[in-house]
């Protein structure tokens, strides 16, 4: 299915009827829209699906639909509560996914997203729809600013950020999810492209308000902030929406505990100070001037490997973070509080 996990389909979807499947959680990772990385990062799998699944069901505790299923342990589905080893296997319902068709138009590359309309059922929206509470170092937020991509204005700000800022209101932020690159856009944009009524529109931010609340209150039990964090919805067959893919997890949020962070960001910090990091940032500028649909093959290098002391921090980081978000000791690793000293260390802070 993806860089970090793959999708078993049990049954699948039709026009009118949502069908079943099963991800199956990797220990990849994947930075940058690279897609799989050289290296693995021991039980990231398993921590992934343990905390995906206990917030999916804080979710279902406020009646906010999603298309869990529950996990599966032992060849049977269950809920998290009743999980009796951790698991690396969601089940979950089905919804088609229409891709919009690439093109090149005078040397750029755009999208035809008609086939999304008002009257489309049981689809994924092709939009990935984001929160920020706070704008830490490393949000992309800084660089559109700093490009000129947006304005503090357009982002509902009277200043210019700075990193570390908390913010008063959060901002809720919106990006293509079916592209090449994902790229972000305007809320008009956004409801044009997925084919959204005006009520449509305005409940998905509803939706995107109520789940970073619940988000916020479960990870603060573990002393954890939750800086920023993205969903991915999809209209059911009756075209009510529901939250899909992955929720909650150091994968679609930004977390950070005293400052330092907790999420899949630390990866992306290690690569920023790398050529490739560089080749890659240079690819994807050529490849938007010439209207190319694949950068990565103007890349000029491939990613190195993470250093090992740090891909063990990660490794003990998600693993420890699943524990103290479910607050059950499901992996035998030292405290979050000790892994996050740990990576102060390796940063020489």
């Amino acid at each position: 299915m993806g860089s970090v996990k793959d999708l078993e389909i049990i049954q699948k979807p039709t026009t009118n009827e949502m069908g079943v499947g099963r991800f199956h959680f990797s220990d990849r990772y994947s930075v940058f829209d690279w897609g799989e990385m050289p290296d693995l990062i021991e039980g990231k799998g398993q921590a992934l699906c343990m905390m995906g699944a206990y917030c999916f069901e804080q979710l279902a505790k406020k009646n906010i639909k999603t298309h869990y299923k529950g996990l599966v342990d032992q060849g049977k589905v269950v809920s998290f509560k009743d999980t009796k080893t951790p698991s690396n296997t969601m089940e979950v319902s089905l919804v088609n996914v229409y891709r919009p068709l690439p093109s090149a138009v005078q040397g750029t590359v755009e999208y035809d997203y008609s086939s999304f309309t008002p009257k489309l059922t049981n689809f994924l929206l092709p939009l990935e729809i984001i929160y920020r509470n706070g704008l830490p170092e490393g949000s992309s937020v800084f660089r559109r600013l700093a490009q000129g991509m947006v304005t503090p204005k357009e982002l509902g700000l009277n200043h210019t950020p700075k990193p570390g800022e908390q913010l008063i209101q959060p901002i809720l932020d919106v990006s293509t999810k079916l592209e090449e690159t994902d790229r972000y856009i305007t809320w008009e944009e956004a409801q044009e492209i997925a084919g959204l009524t005006y009520r449509e529109l305005a409940d998905v931010k509803s939706l995107l308000g109520k789940v970073n609340s619940i988000i916020s209150e479960t990870v603060h039990k573990a002393n954890l902030e939750n800086e920023d964090g993205k969903i991915e919805l999809a209209f059911d067959n009756k075209r009510k929406l529901m939250i899909v893919d992955v929720v909650g997890t150091l994968d679609e949020c930004r977390f950070t505990l005293k400052g330092l962070h907790v999420s899949k960001e630390i990866a992306r910090q290690f690569y920023k100070e790398t050529q490739w990091y560089l080749d890659v940032e240079e690819a994807k500028r050529t490849a938007e001037i010439k209207g190319i649909t694949d950068w990565r093959i103007l890349c000029k290098s491939e990613p190195p490997k993470l250093d090992d002391e740090l891909r063990t921090i990660i490794s003990e980081m998600y693993r420890s973070a699943a524990n103290e978000l479910t607050n059950r000791q499901i992996f035998d690793v030292p405290s979050l509080f000790e892994i996050v000293e740990n990576y102060r260390q390796y940063m020489g802070e």
